[in-house]
């Protein structure tokens, strides 16, 4: 091997096109912007989402919907998850560190607990929500329920 001899790869280098270098090049004239229009001025630049004068789409189609400023987004995590977690890990204190540490949630995501499935052991859970059906769930089978309080004005 010498450093003389290499060279790139057949085919991994393209030229770019010589536009506006005369007519010997093949793209001289027009240099590839075809005849007249705004188009082929320079300085053209179309506003985001025009088409060519037609009524564009998103003036087309109606508004609908709104964006709730006030809502609280949870994750949701159901009991059978728990009880997993449970017979698995041996865990019987559920909070959002033990949450975190399985990857069931991340950052400041807020928890809410769901009903969904069974519950074989007595646990303990703090989250920041209870579905009814997963507080009584957790409560038959002689585990602890504790909510986190959320302060609106402040993220935890």
């Amino acid at each position: 091997m010498n450093l003389s001899n290499l060279k790139p790869a057949e085919g991994s280098i393209k030229h770019s096109k010589r536009i506006g270098r005369g007519q010997g090049s093949g793209k001289g004239g027009t240099s590839t912007r075809g005849h007249k229009g705004a188009k082929a001025r320079s300085g053209y630049h179309s506003k985001v989402g025009f088409e060519g004068g037609q009524m564009p789409i998103y003036r087309r189609l109606p508004k609908f919907g709104f964006k709730n400023i006030n809502r609280i987004e949870y994750v949701g995590i159901n009991v059978d998850m728990l009880n997993k977690l449970a017979e698995e890990k041996n865990i019987t204190v559920f909070n959002l560190d033990v949450f975190k540490q399985n990857g069931l949630i991340s950052g400041k995501d807020r928890v809410k607990i769901l009903g969904r499935g069974e519950l074989n052991k007595s646990i303990e859970v703090t989250a920041h929500a209870f579905t009814a059906k997963a507080k009584q769930i957790i409560e038959d089978k002689g585990g602890k329920v504790a909510v986190i309080e959320i302060h609106k004005n402040t993220e935890e």
